[in-house]
């Protein structure tokens, strides 16, 4: 099944940041630290122009440590561009943020010259989490499910700092399908945009590939070395997932396979490296 996701609404999100560029003297970049270049959005790159960014990965305490290091070494010779890792459990680094930015436009210093800085993202992200953490209290509405935010806000903050927050955009057509089963897998995805039971096939390819001991750690699969319906087969077995006649519930493992990867506790996980 082909993953094809744009809700209607985006086409607007699309010229809204474009207009909100005008205004704009740094971008905010929130990326999913697990999958940076599949939460990355090519159209984004080219409204920025030659803006400076500060690039944030989100979500650091799910990926793997060593993977998200090797991302911020990578980027870290670009002079237009700062990488940061956010950790949702430590939300002090939310305050290297503004910092950062100030590094990229040291020009917007003084009374009246705030930092002009729009945050943008993919649909569940992470982006209102960051504008909330910045402000110190909810000023843009989270949940747990993408394309929440619908429409621009402008947020002003105490520090001589303006922040822009758009509605999440995603490339509306998901040429590079790999990317497009990471985001699924990862829940940056609508449901109604893929199969679960696809995406967990994709899931368990990938983690018998980079992260085989999770599959034996968490599921009690002594060899992972078996076919990708066995494994999930194995996942339905272990939990007693059984339905009618007694057969293997395979459904409900792969729901389950899905939730716990992306709640973290199969362990930190990360689906691209530079």
């Amino acid at each position: 099944m082909t993953i094809n996701w744009f809700p209607g609404h985006m086409n607007k999100a699309r010229r809204e940041i474009s207009a909100a560029m005008r205004e704009t003297d740094v971008v905010i970049e929130v990326l999913d630290a697990r999958l940076p270049v599949a939460s990355a959005n090519p159209m984004l790159e080219e409204l920025r122009e030659d803006r400076p960014c500060v690039r944030v990965l989100a979500k650091a305490d799910l990926a793997d440590p060593r993977a998200t290091q090797a991302w911020l070494a990578a980027w870290s010779k670009d002079e237009k561009l700062r990488a940061l890792a956010l950790r949702a459990n430590l939300p002090g680094d939310v305050k290297q943020i503004p910092g950062a930015c100030r590094q990229l436009v040291p020009d917007r210093r003084g009374p009246g010259r705030p930092v002009r800085a729009l945050v943008v993202g993919i649909p569940n992200v992470g982006k209102s989490t960051l504008i909330n953490s910045l402000k110190g209290r909810r000023v843009a509405e989270v949940q747990d499910r993408p394309a929440v935010t619908r429409r621009r806000q402008r947020v002003d903050l105490d520090i001589g700092f303006s922040l822009c927050d758009t509605p999440g955009v995603l490339w509306p057509k998901l040429e590079d399908q790999r990317g497009a089963q990471c985001l699924a897998a990862s829940g940056g995805v609508g449901e109604a945009a893929y199969d679960a039971f696809d995406v967990a096939f994709f899931a368990l390819d990938f983690l018998r590939d980079e992260y085989p001991e999770v599959l034996t750690k968490r599921y009690k699969i002594p060899d992972v070395g078996v076919e990708t319906a066995e494994l999930l087969n194995g996942i339905a077995r272990g939990r007693g997932f059984l339905g009618r006649g007694g057969r293997l519930d395979i459904d409900r493992a792969a729901d389950v396979l899905l939730r716990e990867l992306r709640t973290g506790k199969l362990g930190r996980i990360s689906f691209e490296r530079p």
